[in-house]
């Protein structure tokens, strides 16, 4: 499922295609016809992101809400017939943008997407973002810290690689409870949320390795993976460390693989 920094990235995207123009709006698929009428031929009034959920403005307070969800995808390309099943289709006479498969596309109300935010956790990629709300809630629950960062109602916008990587670079044992995390632990785990996912945002892909511990610094083979990006543990089970050699550990905590190094990740 995309992260946090791919949403904010197709939010710069589509903004950069569509400002100041009047938008087509369409449903080739057939299964969202009638909410793109409404807003079809309105000037983009703009787009942007709070964790895994992109919001695009209309005319009227009316927003098309989109959760690509597992497989759904937002392309980019010249005019043209659409190809296989786009649910929308954004369009100006040099851009289209097209929706494939999300897990939710509406056209809801402004009052409405207030309460879907209000519903949801802090945005490491918000710079207004207040992370108290996290820390109450981290510090209140029994569940581990592994677990509690993939609920978006905690904590928008991280997702599994975010999650083991953060841990990581912090040394935190992922099954640490969230009430025994330490106040200066949480502090550190948002602080570099802050500071990697705008990263991602502008590379359009995941980097988590310090300097030292790059290929080029330490010797070795860049990664190979369709993911991209280079890490310490994500999708790295049975490899050994970058830092300590141990191998890298993995078990499915909120029905995704979380992974971690059992040697360097021992604080609380």
């Amino acid at each position: 499922m995309p992260e946090g920094h791919t949403l904010h990235r197709l939010a710069n995207d589509l903004n950069a295609a569509f400002a100041d123009h009047v938008v087509a709006v369409s449903s080739p698929q057939g299964r969202f016809v009638e909410g793109a009428a409404l807003v079809d031929g309105q000037l983009w009034h703009g787009a942007q992101a709070h964790g895994k959920h992109l919001f695009c403005a209309f005319a009227g307070e009316m927003w098309v809400h989109i959760h690509l969800g597992l497989i759904g995808s937002l392309r980019f390309g010249p005019p043209g017939p659409p190809v296989g099943q786009v649910r929308l289709r954004l369009a100006t006479d040099d851009v289209v943008a097209d929706l494939r498969g999300p897990q939710f596309c509406a056209l809801i109300t402004d009052d409405e997407r207030r309460l879907l935010e209000s519903r949801l956790g802090p945005d490491p990629l918000d710079p207004a973002a207040d992370p108290e709300p996290a820390r109450r809630r981290i510090s209140r629950s029994s569940r581990s810290i592994g677990a509690l960062l993939m609920d978006q109602t905690v904590l928008a916008g991280v997702g599994n690689v975010y999650r083991a990587e953060v841990l990581f670079r912090q040394r935190i044992n992922p099954e640490t409870p969230g009430r025994k995390l330490k106040p200066s632990s949480w502090r550190a785990i948002w602080a570099d949320l802050v500071d990697l996912m705008p990263y991602g945002v502008a590379d359009n892909r995941i980097d988590t390795v310090r300097p030292e511990h790059t290929p080029e610094e330490m010797g070795r083979p860049p990664r190979v993976d369709d993911h991209g990006g280079e890490v310490y543990v994500y999708r790295r089970d049975q490899q050994p460390c970058h830092v300590c050699g141990a191998m890298i550990r993995t078990k499915i905590v909120e029905g995704r693989n979380l992974f971690w190094c059992g040697r360097c990740q021992r604080r609380s």
